[in-house]
C-alpha cells in the first residue's frame, strides 16, 4: 500500500515527491507522502470532475472521512485515508491545517473565488500553506507562520502553471505580470526563515529551488530537478 501511494505521488506531485527523497527517516517520509497524497486526491476531485455536484459529493466523502480520523474512528477503506490515519496518529497532527485543506477543495468549485487579494491569500494559506505546515510539523516541528512566504511562493507558481493551462485566473486588479512578481517577492521573503530550518525539515521546502526556473518558463527534466534539489539541500538554501 505504501509503495503504491508513493508511486502515485511521484506521478501526480513530482516536485514535492523529489524533495521528500531527502527525508532520511522512512516513517516520516511515509507520513509526508500521506499528506501529499491527501492533497492530490482533493485536487483531483475538485479540478477533474465535469459536474460540480458530483465533485461536491466526492469531496464530502473525503471531508467526512477526515472528520472520522480526527475523531479517532477507523480510516475508510482507501489507501490515502489509511496512510493519513497513521500520519495523524504518529505525529499528533493538528486538525486545523487538515480541515483547512479539505475545505479549500470545495472553493476550487467556485469560478470567482479569487475576486480579491484577500481571498487569494486565504486560499494559499489553506492549500500550499497547510500542506507545507503539515509536512514541516512531521519532519521538524517547525512553526507554520515562518513558512508562510515559502508556501505562498509555491502556491502562486502552481496557480501560474495552471493558469497557463487555462484552469485558473487571478484578481482582476492584477496585471499579467503581477502573479510572477508576487511569487518572486514571496520567494525572497522566504529565504531568511528557510535558512534557519532544522536540517531534517529542509526537504519540506527544497522544491522551492525550482521556482525561479518555472517563473522563467522552464520545465526542467527530472535529472536536472534532482541536481537542483540536491544542491539546495547541501547548501540549506533555495
Amino acid at each position: 500500500m505504501a509503495d503504491d501511494l508513493d508511486s502515485t505521488v511521484r506521478r501526480t506531485d513530482p516536485d514535492r515527491w523529489l524533495s521528500s527523497r531527502f527525508i532520511t527517516c522512512p516513517a516520516k517520509r511515509a507520513d509526508v507522502i500521506a499528506v501529499y497524497g491527501f492533497n492530490q486526491e482533493l485536487a483531483r476531485v475538485a479540478l477533474g470532475a465535469r459536474e460540480p455536484m458530483v465533485a461536491e459529493i466526492r469531496l464530502t466523502w473525503w471531508r467526512e472521512g477526515l472528520d472520522d480520523l480526527l475523531a479517532g474512528k477507523p480510516a475508510r477503506g482507501h489507501p490515502v485515508m489509511q496512510a493519513l490515519a497513521e500520519a495523524i496518529h504518529r505525529n499528533t497532527l493538528a486538525a486545523a491545517p487538515l480541515e483547512a485543506l479539505a475545505d479549500a477543495s470545495f472553493d476550487e468549485l467556485e469560478p470567482g473565488r479569487f475576486a480579491d487579494e484577500t481571498a487569494l491569500e486565504r486560499y494559499l494559506d489553506a492549500t500550499s500553506g497547510a500542506v507545507m505546515a503539515l509536512a514541516a510539523a512531521i519532519t521538524g516541528g517547525v512553526d507554520a507562520g515562518a513558512l508562510r512566504p515559502a508556501a505562498h511562493a509555491w502556491g502562486l507558481v502552481g496557480l501560474l502553471r495552471r493558469r497557463a493551462a487555462g484552469v485558473d485566473r487571478f484578481p482582476e486588479s492584477w496585471s499579467d505580470a503581477e502573479p510572477a512578481a508576487r511569487a518572486r517577492h514571496a520567494l525572497a521573503a522566504a529565504r531568511a526563515p528557510i535558512a534557519t530550518l532544522p536540517v531534517e525539515a529542509f526537504p519540506t521546502v527544497a522544491h522551492l529551488a525550482l521556482v525561479r526556473g518555472y517563473l522563467a518558463g522552464c520545465e526542467p527534466a527530472e535529472l536536472e530537478k534532482r541536481a537542483r534539489l540536491t544542491w539546495a539541500v547541501l547548501r540549506g538554501r533555495v
